[in-house]
């Protein structure tokens, strides 16, 4: 039995569908189109004008979605360009896992994951915040005076599960810019507090900014402490640094909205939600490995041949 509905349905030649699908897998500009991205309307009157068919938007949009195609959508991603990116990112997988150079880590070291986050700004609202009532959000004024900015350098200990199980430690201070004497006040205030201080060895996961980047940094800080070990991620790779994923729960938790009448009052919520949130921290479960980072420089590298060729 055929449905009433698909066989009212204009059936249109392969080739039709074929043109339009190419169409719509090229960029607006190499159509000759001032477009950044078609949408289904502008597809359709593309296509319509240079008579490749004469199929509906909706049946157009059919036929990109049996495929999957969505022109109107869009992703950012970067392509590593580090020669050393899969040996570097390997390194920090391994200590996510507990293991360094192929051997377990010993229950006396530690994995800490360290950045900061620039350029947090005060703004205080010129009418005050209004809080939540029956049938509407949370009011927050448009207008706001600014307030100046400040700097968040953190350090996690990542923590570890398992039999061994010990919970995350967070340490934080703001500054009023980040650069190499706050990231080694930083450092100086882990370090010097036990169970670092005695401990075996204690890696810093660090990405490439230029307060920690380079030989240099490593020759600075390895020299201070001498259990300290700085790995480097690679270039890119700031996806990969766990304390990523604490900023991140910081802005949604305790920074938005923004509404702070000072620096003083944005580095009060800042250094309380680091004590709140240590009190109920777990774990990361950090699910990405080296059998995953395998397979995504596999994916990368047969993309390379299109971009070369768009460059």
């Amino acid at each position: 039995m055929t449905e009433r509905g698909l066989a009212a349905r204009a059936v249109f030649p392969p080739e039709e569908v074929a043109a339009v699908k190419a169409v719509a897998c090229e960029l607006p500009s190499t159509e000759g189109v001032p477009l950044s991205r078609f949408s289904r309307a502008e597809l359709h009157r593309l296509v319509i004008e240079r008579a490749l068919t004469e199929a509906s938007a909706s049946t157009i949009w059919r036929w990109l979605s049996n495929d999957a195609l969505r022109p109107w959508q869009q992703r950012s991603w970067v392509f590593p360009r580090d020669p050393g990116f899969e040996a570097k990112a390997a390194r920090v997988l391994d200590l996510y896992e507990g293991r360094w150079e192929g051997k377990l880590l010993h229950p006396g070291e530690f994995v800490i994951s360290a950045d900061e986050k620039t350029q947090l700004q005060a703004l205080g609202r010129k009418h005050a915040t209004l809080a939540p009532a029956p049938g509407r959000p949370m009011l927050v004024e448009h207008e706001y005076r600014r307030g100046g900015t400040l700097a968040y350098l953190a350090a996690l200990d990542i923590g570890r599960r398992g039999k061994s199980s010990r919970r995350p430690r967070i340490f934080g201070r703001c500054e009023p810019r980040a650069g190499k004497d706050p990231f080694d006040r930083l450092v100086d205030q882990v370090m010097t507090q036990e169970p670092y201080a005695s401990a075996k060895r204690v890696f810093w996961v660090v990405d490439n900014g230029s307060s920690h980047a380079g030989q240099a940094s490593i020759e600075r800080l390895e020299g201070r402490f001498e259990n300290l070990v700085l790995v480097h991620l690679p270039v890119h790779a700031s996806w990969l640094n766990q304390i990523e994923i604490y900023f991140s729960i910081l802005q949604r938790k305790a920074l938005t909205p923004n509404d702070f009448p000072s620096l003083a009052a944005l580095e009060e919520r800042i250094l309380g939600f680091q004590g709140h949130w240590q009190r109920v921290a777990e774990p990361f479960e950090w699910n990405f490995t080296r059998r995953d980072l395998a397979a995504l420089m596999a994916k990368l590298s047969a993309r390379e041949p299109q971009l070369r060729l768009a460059a």
